[in-house]
């Protein structure tokens, strides 16, 4: 993947996991899984390897990367509750 791909799919993740973060909090969770389903297929992506980023692109890449993560801490604050109750 070029510096350019590599970046597109970390926008793309990191896109999704906004959106899921609404879907989350609304109780959307057909849309919720659709997305986390999409995310799952741009991170194949990423697997393949790259070579590393430098400069201003690994500068947004670690950006995308914490904004991701906020987004998973976002979605995992609605869904573990819920889930623990399931399992509860």
């Amino acid at each position: 993947m070029t510096s350019t791909q590599v970046l597109a799919t970390y926008e793309k993740i990191a896109g999704l996991t906004s959106q899921m973060v609404g879907a989350a909090q609304s109780s959307d969770w057909d849309a919720l899984d659709r997305m986390e389903n999409q995310c799952a297929a741009a991170s194949v992506a990423l697997m393949g390897g790259a070579a590393p980023l430098q400069g201003d692109a690994r500068k947004r890449k670690i950006e995308l990367l914490k904004q991701i993560m906020a987004n998973d801490r976002a979605i995992r604050d609605v869904t573990d509750p819920w889930q623990n109750r399931l399992h509860g």
